[in-house]
C-alpha cells in the first residue's frame, strides 16, 4: 500500500502545484455567473415542500450549498467560446451540476467508495440511508435530462454518450475493477478510466454548452472536434490533480476525507509514478489544452462570419480554466 507524504513533502507538492499565472478571467467568470446558475439549479429542482417530501429533501441535501460548479461554468464557458448567449446555456448548465451531483452521491454509497464525508459534512447515505440516498441520486439523473432538453437533441446525445455504459458509468465499472491491480497495463488502464469516469463529463459540459448556443443551428464537425480534444486534455489534467490532491491535502482543504483512494487501492497517478511525474503530466496536458483553445475559438469565429478578435475573451477563460485544474488547492 503507498504511504501518505510527509507534511513537508506534501507542502512542497502543493507549492509546485501552484506555480502557474493565476486564472483571473475565469475567477471573474465564475463570479459573475455563480449566482445566476444557483437560481438556475433552484429552478430545476422541484422544492424540499412537493411530494415525496424525504426525496426532494434528499436532492436539496445533495445539491446545496454546492461545490465549485465547475462542470456548469464549464457549459457556460462552452457557450461562450463558440460565440453563443449564455442565457441560452443556463438551464442546460444546471443539468449538467445535476448529474455530476447524482455520480457523487451513488459514489459515495457503502457498495462504491464508501465515503462519509461530502464538501465538508455528512454524504447524503448518511443523512437520509442508502436507500434514499440511491433514489434522490436516480431522480437527480433523470432531471439532468429535462434540463438539458432544452439545449436539443444533439445536447441531449451528448451527455447520454458521455454518462452511460461508454462514459461515466463504464469509467465507474473499470474503477472498481482495477482496485488492487498493478501491471505493465496500469497507465493505459488509468488514464482509459479518467478519460471516461471524470473526462467524458467535462467535455459533455463544454459540448452541451456549444450545442445551447448555436441554437437551431448545426456546429461544424471542426468545432466540436477541438472542442473535445481541450475538454479531453482537461479531463486528464484535472483527474490526475485531483488524485494528487487526495495524497496532499487535508480533509478541510478537500471537503471530503483524503487518502480514500490509496485506502481502496485504486489506481491513481501519483501511486503509479509519483507526485512530481504526475504534475508535470498535468501540467504538460494544461499547456496542450490552452494551444487548442485559441483552435477552437479561431473556428467558431470563422463559422459565425465575425470577426476572430471579438471571442479573444473566450480564449483567456479557455485558457485559464485549463490552469485552474492544477491551481485549485480548495
Amino acid at each position: 500500500m503507498t504511504e501518505r507524504p510527509s507534511n513537508e513533502t506534501t507542502i512542497e507538492a502543493a507549492n509546485k502545484m501552484t506555480e502557474r499565472p493565476s486564472a483571473g478571467a475565469f475567477q471573474a467568470f465564475v463570479k459573475k455567473h455563480a449566482e445566476p446558475v444557483e437560481q438556475a439549479l433552484r429552478d430545476l429542482l422541484p422544492l424540499p415542500l412537493v411530494q415525496p417530501k424525504t426525496l426532494h429533501e434528499a436532492m436539496h441535501y445533495a445539491m446545496f450549498p454546492g461545490g465549485k460548479r465547475l462542470r456548469p461554468m464549464l457549459t457556460l464557458l462552452g457557450c461562450t467560446a463558440t460565440g453563443g448567449a449564455i442565457a441560452a446555456a443556463m438551464r442546460p448548465a444546471a443539468a449538467l451540476e445535476c448529474l455530476h451531483t447524482y455520480s457523487l452521491v451513488h459514489d459515495d454509497l457503502p457498495c462504491m467508495d464508501n465515503d462519509d464525508l461530502r464538501r465538508g459534512r455528512p454524504t447524503c447515505h448518511k443523512v437520509y440511508g442508502d436507500a434514499m440516498a440511491l433514489l434522490a441520486g436516480d431522480a437527480l439523473l433523470t432531471l439532468a435530462f429535462e434540463g438539458v432538453s432544452a439545449a436539443g437533441g444533439a445536447a441531449v446525445h451528448a451527455l447520454a454518450k458521455a454518462a452511460g455504459s461508454v462514459g461515466m458509468v463504464g469509467g465507474q465499472v473499470e474503477d472498481l475493477a482495477a482496485e488492487g491491480v498493478t501491471d505493465e497495463h496500469s497507465i493505459e488502464r488509468l488514464t482509459w478510466i479518467h478519460d471516461h469516469k471524470t473526462g467524458a463529463l467535462i467535455t459533455a459540459s463544454l459540448l452541451v454548452g456549444a450545442h445551447a448556443g448555436a441554437g437551431p443551428e448545426t456546429l461544424p464537425v471542426e468545432v466540436l472536434q477541438l472542442l473535445r480534444g481541450y475538454g479531453d486534455r482537461l479531463g486528464r489534467a484535472f483527474q490526475i490533480a485531483d488524485d494528487c490532491l487526495d495524497m496532499t491535502a487535508t480533509a478541510t482543504e478537500l471537503g471530503k476525507n483524503p487518502g480514500v483512494d490509496v485506502a481502496l487501492g485504486k489506481l491513481t497517478w501519483p501511486a503509479l509514478v509519483g507526485l512530481e511525474t504526475s504534475r508535470q503530466t498535468a501540467l504538460s496536458l494544461v499547456e496542450e489544452a490552452a494551444s487548442l483553445a485559441e483552435q477552437v475559438v479561431s473556428a467558431a469565429a470563422s463559422w459565425r462570419g465575425v470577426a476572430r478578435s471579438s471571442l479573444d475573451g473566450a480564449v483567456q477563460l479557455l485558457q485559464d480554466v485549463a490552469f485552474y485544474t492544477v491551481e485549485r488547492r480548495t
